[in-house]
């Protein structure tokens, strides 16, 4: 018998880090754009590109969103998540996309913990024997000794059937229980429902009509590779604290210190201290009108040098204007009409139902606003902004003082040449509003 030797040549093995695949990604307008990505690339990874490509201002809010259409969920990818993990656990007959945009909401309950958890939901573990520090809320949440103990009612989608039932939940970092009794927490009467450990968190999205839910503020538990309704543990709260109150701490539980490593990261490249942040608080008003600086401490006195601050703008802005040119109010009035139109704040034809949308997908936290005209009343604006997780609508109103036009939301106490004044105020003054304006909602086209 002959042998013949026989060369073989195998195919090269590209690293993981050398191979790249085509995704597409959506921005608020439903249009995509098709980038090629290492196999290893992170949410964040494709938040700093695009914000690279469409010269964004990088305020670390960016996100990347996991938009499941025919489940009629989403969720925030995490920073650090690889996102081809993301899509191939979606399955290849899911119809998912990933959105880019805006959530100021994303870290901010390192910041404002008390915000993101009631006192009657949370108390600490019966092993630990305590009541929960608020101060050191979210640290007991990182550390693996410990952890808070979140609880109350929600109602829950029984499988495979139309009809919601509410129970008694109690969140623990072995998982996601619910009492057999009423609100009993003994280990009898606690039956396992849900872990995190191969599972996400997902906001469900027209949850009243899509699943007959009893409100909006409904969220699912989906396992990474589940494509199919019928799969989803789906749930509803009574109002949107406690929903948010419990889909923060699933992410916490399930990430843990990662999480903690991607809110500090951004902030650790700049050389800033991590937990650093500029709160109401810790802004004060000075008096800059003498020889020497001084902090105004009597409130009366503050708000009456805001007030006068305004109408100092106002005046300077009149004297700018009829600078320019003619100072009749026809031509004077024109700048005022158009000149907040490139304003990424201004949302233009925007309805009521739309802002509300917009706000609420980018973040439900103290000052995130938009501008946009009055659907009702022409020739008047509207200002939609976030307190206290819910959303209010202001109307900032146009005013004629002996031929020129003058904008004011607080029936003419403070009023300004234009919209830009305003927005620059509020954003330093609280006025008459809530809380200042602090976040704009924008939309860009990729």
């Amino acid at each position: 018998m002959n042998f013949h030797a026989r060369r073989v040549t195998l195919p090269a093995i590209t690293p993981l880090c050398l191979q790249k695949r085509v995704i597409k990604v959506y921005d608020e307008n439903n249009t995509s754009k098709a980038v090629e990505v290492p196999t290893d690339v992170t949410a964040r990874d494709i938040c700093q590109l695009f914000v690279l490509k469409n010269h964004c201002i990088d305020d670390h809010s960016w996100t990347l969103i996991d938009h499941l259409t025919q489940l009629g969920i989403e969720r925030t990818i995490e920073d650090h998540e690889y996102v081809m993990d993301v899509l191939s656990g979606n399955g290849m007959e899911t119809d998912s996309r990933l959105y880019f945009r805006k959530n100021f909401a994303k870290y901010e309950f390192f910041k404002k913990p008390l915000d993101f958890f009631p006192d009657h939901m949370v108390s600490i573990s019966t092993e630990s024997n305590g009541i929960v520090d608020h101060s050191e809320l979210i640290e007991t949440f990182l550390k693996s000794s410990t952890c808070p103990e979140i609880h109350g009612h929600l109602h829950v989608k029984e499988q495979s059937k139309k009809s919601w039932k509410k129970f008694y939940f109690v969140l623990r970092r072995s998982g996601l229980y619910f009492s057999t009794k009423g609100t009993s927490k003994e280990p009898r009467h606690l039956q396992f429902f849900a872990d995190f450990a191969d599972s996400d968190v997902y906001t469900v999205l027209s949850a009243k009509k899509a699943h007959g839910a009893p409100t909006e503020f409904a969220f699912c538990v989906k396992a990474t590779k589940c494509s199919s309704s019928r799969d989803l543990k789906l749930f509803c709260a009574d109002d949107e604290q406690t929903k948010t109150c419990w889909i923060t701490a699933m992410r916490l539980l399930k990430f843990g210190m990662q999480l903690y490593q991607n809110f500090i990261q951004p902030h650790q490249k700049q050389k800033v201290s991590p937990m650093r942040s500029i709160s109401e608080n810790s802004l004060v008003a000075m008096d800059f009108s003498g020889q020497k600086t001084r902090v105004i401490e009597n409130p009366s006195e503050a708000l009456s040098v805001a007030v006068e601050e305004g109408l100092s703008w106002r005046r300077k802005s009149c004297h700018r204007l009829s600078g320019h040119g003619s100072p009749s109010s026809a031509q004077s009035s024109v700048p005022n009409l158009a000149i907040h139109l490139a304003q990424p704040w201004f949302h233009g034809k925007l309805s009521r139902e739309e802002a509300q949308h917009l706000i609420t997908q980018q973040g439900l936290i103290d000052g995130v606003f938009l501008l946009r005209d009055s659907q009702s009343n022409p020739k008047t604006f509207v200002l939609s902004l976030c307190h206290m997780q819910k959303i209010k609508h202001f109307q900032i109103l146009p005013v004629d003082n002996e031929g020129e036009l003058f904008y004011t939301l607080d029936d003419s106490h403070t009023r300004f040449t234009d919209l830009i004044q305003l927005v620059e105020f509020y954003q330093l003054n609280r006025g008459t509003l809530p809380c200042r304006l602090k976040h704009h909602c924008i939309r860009i086209t990729l």
